[in-house]
């Protein structure tokens, strides 16, 4: 079985983040691809080793993503 989820990546010198949204998992790496790659593992073990209860938990809520602006300064 395969689930399509949420990730977000962001540039945090020397490397990058990256996130799921819906299961708030983080990893990180030295390139775009190997944060992906390296949330990938996360996740992947978090449904290995996570309780259903833990599971249903963090999968009950919608996602958002969207932007906002704001006034500065």
């Amino acid at each position: 079985m395969s689930k399509r989820l949420t990730a977000i990546i962001q540039a945090e010198p020397p490397g990058f983040v990256a996130l799921c949204l819906e299961l708030d998992v983080a990893s990180q790496g030295e390139t775009i691809e190997q944060s992906l790659a390296n949330l990938r593992e996360a996740v992947e073990l978090f449904y290995e080793c996570a309780s259903a209860e833990e599971v249903a938990a963090r999968e009950g809520g919608d996602v958002y993503v969207t932007q906002l602006e704001v006034s500065v300064g």
